[in-house]
């Protein structure tokens, strides 16, 4: 084959993207589970959130709603950072392996709550301890995709983190909704068990799926594993290890982490963190995904019932439908996006037109809920809602259009991209631990948010967009058809001679180690 590309040449990277993606619908799934679970009528009542004339006690529904929401993110942020370390001793394949199981452990515990008398406990810690799985998992995850995609479509396949996301959190929605239409279901139990429970399915088939996918060849060459890692590269691209392609590509890898270690032996976190061209990295994973989770949407996934019900939805069944719909439309511009758009239109500009479309949407939004706000209540149960807000209901859906395009999975791809082979772990937990840190304080502040600024809090969103994230994206480097190991002359951490150089001296050597000893063998045979 001699490093032509075949029609399924990419087959086994897609199947351990699919793999470890099932950890991603979990991500997205818990994520998008909390805020319909707690809105249901028969939650409320068991848990204690409505007076003795069956209304809604505002503070207790938004203290005890924002703790089920917020608790998840608090455990993620942990896991997310307890990952690195671990991550970079038994490999990406083991950590993930772990992590599933302690987040399977929090989702039973969850699902053992029976009622509002022992079930707030059970909730939150099992919350908890699921947290710390999708934290770690969300970190762990990407980078093992990312070290095992050739770069002609690295983008797509790391960018399908942001699709199963989309994926979970519109499940989330829909199970939450045929709940709600099942009058029996709706009056049990099983308004919190069934979602929660629902979670050890993706998670069995994550675990299960994750004994059939081989450690990645980038973290086998960091700890000097090179045969290993020359059989995993050319497993996953389908080639023999005596390839050229397979050998130029492992070259490249091993000069990047040669070079590393050389410039950066025994600075231990220094190295992580300040070593050359490595610091302005970290500051660019940290902030964006600051600047991703106070951009509104996951105030509106966490809370979609909540929102729409704000714009005019009115009752349960219209609230849960219309986030069911904004689940489909994400699910829907992110393919769009990830699977035509991602490696041609660049990360820079996609960025920018994300922003600035998600912020001229939210300042439409927060203006027609200022001029034509919505009934706070209705005599019959799910009301057709007002025009006006099915124009802002519009407006979600064509907002999440841009979110999709842009600032929802190229945070992800970008941080994966950035970081080079050694320190790539350490880079994607403090992305990781960012986005849940600020996650969680987004969960925690919403409800209270939504309840005491109203229209204000999408004029607020719209101008987080436009003035800061629009800026971001245009001072940040493009890294569009780059390799992993490229991205150390990017941020100034080598140079492209050096490098070549480098590389070159590299595949000689390989290809003499490995090619030699076949072609010692042959002559050997010839002789017999």
């Amino acid at each position: 084959m001699d490093g032509k590309p075949g029609r399924y040449q990419n087959i086994r990277v897609y199947w351990l993207a699919f793999v470890v993606y099932w950890g991603i619908v979990l991500f997205g799934y818990d994520t998008g589970i909390a805020g319909g679970v707690v809105s249901q009528p028969y939650f409320r009542e068991q848990f204690g959130f409505l007076d003795a004339n069956g209304k809604a006690i505002t503070s207790k529904v938004n203290a005890i709603t924002s703790n089920i929401v917020s608790v998840l993110q608090a455990g993620a942020f942990f896991g997310a950072l307890g990952s690195a370390p671990l991550s970079a001793v038994i490999g990406r394949k083991w950590t993930l392996v772990i992590f599933t199981v302690i987040f399977s452990l929090g989702a039973a515990l969850t699902t053992a709550a029976t009622s509002g008398h022992n079930g707030l406990g059970l909730i939150y810690s099992g919350r908890v301890i699921s947290g710390v799985g999708i934290g770690a998992i969300s970190a762990v995850a990407p980078a093992f995709v990312s070290e095992c995609s050739p770069k002609e479509v690295r983008g797509r396949i790391t960018g399908l983190f942001q699709i199963t996301v989309a994926v979970g959190v519109m499940i989330s929605y829909f199970i939450n909704y045929g709940i709600n239409l099942n009058p029996k279901l709706a009056n049990s139990a099983a308004v919190w068990q069934l979602p929660f429970g629902f979670q050890l399915a993706p998670a069995g088939l994550m675990l299960f799926g994750l004994f059939t996918v081989k450690e990645s060849p980038r973290y086998l060459a960091s700890r000097n594993r090179s045969e290993e890692a020359l059989a995993n590269l050319a497993y996953l691209r389908r080639l023999p290890p005596t390839d050229d392609a397979v050998i130029h590509e492992l070259a490249e890898i091993e000069s990047a982490i040669a070079e590393e270690r050389e410039a950066r032996a025994g600075l231990g976190w220094r190295e992580a963190f300040f070593g050359k061209g490595n610091f302005v990295r970290f500051l660019i994973a940290f902030f964006i995904f600051f600047l991703q989770q106070w951009g509104g949407q996951n105030s509106v996934g966490y809370y979609a019932p909540q929102i729409f019900a704000n714009i005019g939805y009115i009752g349960q069944k219209n609230s849960l439908l219309a986030s069911g719909i904004y689940g489909v439309v994400k699910v829907v511009a992110t393919s769009i996006f990830v699977l035509l758009f991602v490696d041609s239109l660049g990360r820079k500009m996609s960025l920018f037109i994300s922003a600035m479309g998600m912020g001229i949407f939210f300042f439409i939004i927060g203006a027609l809920l200022k001029e034509f706000p919505p009934p706070k209540t209705s005599s019959v149960a799910n009301p057709d809602p007002p025009p006006a807000s099915k124009a802002m209901a519009a407006m979600l859906y064509l907002y999440v259009c841009f979110y999709s395009m842009g600032w929802g999975p190229l945070p992800w791809v970008y941080s994966a991209d950035i970081f080079p082979t050694r320190t790539r772990h350490y880079g994607l937990a403090v992305a990781s631990g960012s986005q849940w840190m600020w996650n969680y304080v987004q969960a925690k502040v919403t409800p209270g948010a939504i309840t005491s600024l109203g229209y204000k809090i999408f004029f607020m969103f719209a101008t987080i967009n436009i003035g800061a994230m629009a800026t971001f994206s245009l001072i940040i480097p493009e890294t569009k058809g780059r390799s992993l190991e490229d991205m150390d002359i990017i941020f100034g951490a080598t140079t492209q001679e050096a490098r070549t150089a480098h590389i070159a001296a590299r595949e000689t050597e390989l290809d003499h180690e490995f090619r030699g000893d076949i072609h010692h063998d042959e002559k050997n045979d010839e002789k017999v």
